[in-house]
Formats: C-alpha cells, structure tokens, sequence
C-alpha cells in the first residue's frame, strides 16, 4: 500500500475509524494520551508517515474542543495562571528543536519516561510526598523541561500532565490547560508536517476521515468525566500516564 495515496480496503477503514474513537473516548476522559492511541493503533497495520499524518487533524479538532470548552474568558484565564509555564516551554521547544541533529534522541526519552513510571508508580502504591505549590520557579522548571523535550522529540504529553497532576491541579482546570498546551503543539505539528512532506492533499483526507470518529469518542469520554470526581480523574489520569511512560521507556531501549 502507498502510504500517500490515502486509501484503504474497508476493513482497515473501519479499524481506524475505530482507533480514532477510542483515541478520543481515552481523551475525553483524562485530557490527553489521542495522538498515542491513534500512532500506537494504527502503526500495527499502515505506514508510520500515513499513521503519523492520521493523527495531525484529530488532534487539533479535539484540543480545540477541549481548550475552549468552558469558554473563551476561562481558556483566557488558565493560559494567565500558565504563562510562565507556557512562555518558558515554547522558548525551550525552540531551542530543543535545534538539538536534534546533535544529540541522541533515545537518551532523552528515557530521561522522560524514567521518572514518570517512577513517578506515576509512587502516586499509585500511595507512597508520594504531597503535591507541590505552583510557583514561578517551578512553572519555569517544567516548563523549560517539557519544550526541551517536546523539541527533541515531538513528547510533551507526560511531563507536562505529570507536573499538572504533581500540583493536585482541579481536574476542569488540568482539562483546560492541558487542552490549551496540546492545541499549541499541534498547530506547530501542522506546520511541520506540511513543510516536511508527511501531510499532503491525500494524507490530510484521511486524517479528516478521522476527525468525526475521535470527537464522538471525546464526546463519551467527556460525559464519563462530568460524572467521576477528582481522587477518580486523578487515578485514571495516573494510569494512562503510566502506559505513556512505559511507552517512551520502550522506544527509548528499542529505538
């Protein structure tokens, strides 16, 4: 199969039109973890670039929803009580970008996956210390952190949700910004992608195909929050963090 043309039988229609729904269900319920479902999904039968393409469109239809959700003045608010985090981490995203060529990317993705397993296992086991106070220090902390990665490696999911939940952030709030940070990236994912070949004219109407499936599974996904409280976001957020660590540890060894 020509990864560009954009085409596929109907069985394998119907199986990423199912991945996109689960991708979104998954995000509706904890606000992140799409774009790897829906590479994770659909890399087990197509081509990595026309996977990769897949998940560009969905992501930005479903960050939109997710960032704007309570509205245009709350999205506004919640991007002034990160700006330093996201100032700071679009710098670094930058600057990151320019180290690709230099250093390992597998080195980095451990560094990242590592603590978070780590991490995620202390909160799970009940054995972490308390959650951390935000501050300026440590917005620009995680924020420098997660654009130094998201540049070197295209991964600023886990460190930036690991540190949301570190700060025991509300979970309509955590929704919010999360959705707020991940439309950023995934408007720069546009840009890149359209100048690096991987998103052309056929490419971009099969991740169209996509959208509705993924905002139908966010829709589910989004009812099933409304009705869970905070220690319950809490752990599925956990979870799902921690497959996303286990993953980056996995391509970190076998990259």
């Amino acid at each position: 199969m020509d990864a560009f043309t954009g085409l596929l039988p109907a069985e394998l229609w119907a199986a990423a039109l199912i991945i996109a729904f689960c991708a979104g269900l998954v995000k509706g319920i904890v606000g992140f973890a799409l774009p790897m479902v829906i590479v994770s999904g659909l890399g087990s039968f197509i081509a990595p670039e026309l996977a990769l393409a897949g998940l560009i469109l969905p992501t930005v239809a479903t960050n939109i929803m997710q960032a704007f959700r309570s509205g245009t003045g709350s999205a506004i608010q919640s991007v002034q009580k990160f700006r330093h985090f996201l100032a700071v981490g679009a710098v670094s995203l930058i600057l990151g970008a320019q180290l690709v060529p230099f250093l390992p990317a597998r080195v980095y993705l451990l560094i990242v996956g590592v603590p978070v397993v780590l991490y995620v296992i202390t909160q799970l086991m009940g054995c972490a210390p308390k959650p951390m106070a935000q501050s300026r220090r440590t917005d620009t902390t995680f924020g420098a952190l997660t654009g130094l990665i998201g540049g070197l490696v295209g991964v600023w999911g886990p460190p930036t949700v690991a540190y949301l939940t570190a700060l025991n952030t509300p979970k309509v709030l955590q929704i919010q910004i999360q959705g707020v940070i991940f439309l950023s990236g995934a408007l720069l994912l546009v840009f890149a992608h359209v100048t690096s070949g991987v998103l052309t004219w056929a490419t971009s109407a099969f991740s169209a195909a996509l959208i509705l499936p993924a905002i139908v599974g966010m829709y589910f996904g989004t009812a099933i929050q409304d009705r869970i409280d905070q220690k319950s976001f809490r752990r599925a957020t956990l979870i799902v963090l921690l497959i996303g660590g286990l993953n980056l540890v996995r391509r970190g060894v076998f990259l």
